[in-house]
């Protein structure tokens, strides 16, 4: 046996282990998780929460000397969460982030020199009625489920497999000017449901700053927006936020939406500037069956448009995806607890054709172990595909879609905690 296979199988035992290891140990866990509230009535009130995710990961080739196996252990994320109200119609949302935390490459997680907890989101919120609603700061950009998620409502561990929007590229990683971070940037957010023959239909309308710096000399605006129709029954999150899946707990889920973001101005360099835009359809379907197991479905398609050849070339390039790219995956929510929580295997397939990178490909396999929804989850997971990490923004932009860029197919096997308060 060569060392590759070594390493594959003892990754694989590895992630095998830990797994059943941890199903029986948190047999003996308390099953209680909720953010502390202090209230003084109905109208004005204070909630503190925590949220966490760790990993390990195993990746082939991806050992300094680029030819064993890498062994990594990772902080991916380290938020705490403030929200409340101070008026019937107004609320608030602070929320933080351990910035730099989960850096380097070949899935790598170690801590950057200038890691740091910062603000991750800061937002006045006016929430007058079902149809009319206006959230303004730093807040998160509207296009697709997928960044509306966040880390930790994706129904997988690592939901971000398909290139990132604009949103997701902050001067702190290298970029000119920078045109926000995690998918977030400063603006105002319109957003509203009706519920035109039984459906629900929720429609989302932002302007943001999006790219500053040189390239966007006249600082024009970016805009953004998203319209989600519930066929079924109604998704109901904070917000314009989303979720990957429910388990089940909000019944048969059908939801289509299409989004999309445009600026003028809002990719490319200096002496090739270009407009930016991008136009993206998801689908979530959930069933709930008569043995209560449950069934999700999560399906998108993503369309770039960014700058042309030329700007590669030149000093100073926001140089994003131009391109398509597409993912699908499918999961089933076991009916029995074992412990004190369900298993819930999937598989799922992600492409994308870069019109300067070319096509790209990865097949990923899982198991997650859910003892309280969202709130506590572990997973494990193997992965074969030329993806790369494109959870590393700076490698996703300089290496993963720059013309002639190559990676090779190589696997990579991971054992992930989730826990929020």
């Amino acid at each position: 046996m060569n060392a590759h296979q070594k390493g594959r199988w003892k990754a694989c035992v590895v992630a095998v282990a830990a797994m059943a290891l941890v199903a029986g140990m948190v047999s003996t866990v308390p099953s209680a998780y909720a953010g502390g509230t202090i209230k003084a009535d109905d109208d004005k009130w204070i909630s503190i929460g925590m949220g966490m995710r760790m990993s390990f990961n195993a990746v082939e080739d991806g050992s300094a000397s680029g030819g064993q196996w890498s062994n990594n252990f990772g902080v991916n994320n380290a938020r705490l969460y403030v929200n409340g109200k101070i008026h019937k119609y107004v609320g608030f949302e602070f929320n933080t982030e351990c910035f730099n935390c989960y850096i380097g490459g070949g899935g790598g997680g170690g801590f950057g020199g200038n890691s740091s907890m910062g603000i991750l989101d800061a937002i006045g919120k006016f929430e007058i009625n079902d149809p009319v609603n206006v959230w303004f700061g730093r807040l998160l950009v509207p296009t697709e489920r997928g960044e509306l998620n966040g880390p930790y409502y994706h129904a997988v561990f690592d939901g971000f497999r398909t290139p990132f929007n604009q949103s997701d590229f902050s001067a702190n990683v290298g970029i000119p000017g920078g045109a926000g971070l995690y998918g977030r940037d400063n603006g105002a957010v319109f957003f509203g449901k009706i519920h035109p023959g039984g459906t629900h239909l929720q429609y989302v309308a932002g302007i943001f700053t999006g790219l500053m710096g040189p390239i966007n000399q006249r600082s024009s605006l970016k805009y953004a927006g998203r319209l989600t129709w519930n066929l079924l029954n109604e998704e109901k999150n904070p917000g314009y936020y989303t979720s990957g899946t429910y388990y089940g707990t909000a019944g048969d889920i059908l939801a289509l939406a299409f989004g999309g973001e445009y600026q003028n101005s809002g990719a490319g360099s200096v002496a090739n500037t270009s407009r930016f835009g991008s136009a993206v359809a998801d689908l979530l379907f959930e069933k709930v069956l008569a043995d209560k197991g449950v069934v999700t479905v999560n399906a998108e398609f993503k369309r770039y448009w960014a700058q042309d050849l030329a700007a590669f070339a030149d000093p100073g390039c926001f140089c994003m995806f131009d391109g398509t790219s597409w993912t699908g995956y499918v999961l089933y929510l076991f009916p029995q607890e074992i412990g004190i929580g369900r298993f819930q295997p999937y598989g799922r397939y992600t492409g994308q054709n870069g019109q300067f990178s070319g096509v790209r490909e990865e097949y990923e396999l899982g198991l997650n172990y859910v003892i309280d929804g969202h709130n506590a989850r572990i997973s494990t997971y193997w992965r074969n595909g030329n993806i790369g990490n494109p959870s590393l923004a700076f490698q996703q932009q300089n290496l993963n879609y720059s013309p002639g860029s190559t990676l090779q197919t190589h696997d990579a096997f991971f054992v992930a905690l989730q826990l929020q308060y």
